[in-house]
This record gives C-alpha cells, structure tokens and sequence, in this order.
C-alpha cells in the first residue's frame, strides 16, 4: 500500500515548480501503478498550452474556475469546482486560470516526475525519460 500526504510531499522533490503553475507528483512511474497522480494548482490569471502527444491526461477541477481551449477547433469549454475533461485524442489546448485552480490529475503512461515540457508543450516520449 502506499499512503502519502499532499503538504508533506510539497516539501520534498515531488514538488515541481514552473512558470505559473505547480504539480506535486503523489505517484509517479516508479510506483509501478501504471499511471501517475498529482495535485497542479494553475495560478490565477495565467495561461499555459499543453499538447501531450506522448500521454493521455484526464483532470478533476476541485476548486478555482477557468478554461480549456481546443487549440484545433477554437472550442472553449469552462472550468469549475466539479469538472473533469480527459485529453484522450492528445489535444492541444490552452488552459487558462480566472482563479487559482487546484487540479487532480492522471496520466497514462505514467510521468518519472522529470519531465520539463518541451518547446511545443508535450513531454518526450517514456522511452526518452527512462
């Protein structure tokens, strides 16, 4: 079993820092449970595009409210406490904060927890991170 508590992890280096966002990684690849779980917190008034073409992402908004663009289609779905989209097509999209969203997130294949998004907002492959 593996328990591990959100504000103690944010202590450690499952805490990764960007430019406005942040993502504690609670289970990572090397937990071995095929996908990998964090808690991001998107910060107010700031946007960020993401386009995993490696990984498949779904998130659960637990609080804080913004939106989601479909960069291919310019379709804008809203954000909110109760919402959750999944990225199964490797969708480009803007993601953008009107308050702090603090986000439940999984992806499959599961992250290292080394990933640095690349210049077109994807992380590399698993085989490149291993």
């Amino acid at each position: 079993m593996i328990v591990r508590d959100l504000e103690s992890a944010r202590l450690g280096d499952r805490l990764v820092n960007s430019n406005g966002w942040d993502s504690t990684r609670l289970l990572l690849a090397g937990d071995e449970m095929g996908f990998s779980f964090h808690i991001t917190r998107i910060h107010a008034g700031t946007s960020h595009e993401f386009h995993y073409k490696h990984h498949f992402e779904s998130v659960y908004c637990i609080s804080g409210e913004g939106q989601i663009e479909e960069l291919d289609t310019g379709k804008v779905h809203q954000i909110r406490p109760g919402v959750m989209y999944a990225l199964d097509q490797h969708d480009r999209h803007r993601l953008s904060a009107t308050s702090e969203m603090v986000m439940a997130c999984c992806f499959n294949p599961p992250v290292t927890g080394q990933e640095v998004h690349r210049e077109d907002g994807s992380y590399a492959p698993i085989a490149e991170n291993a």
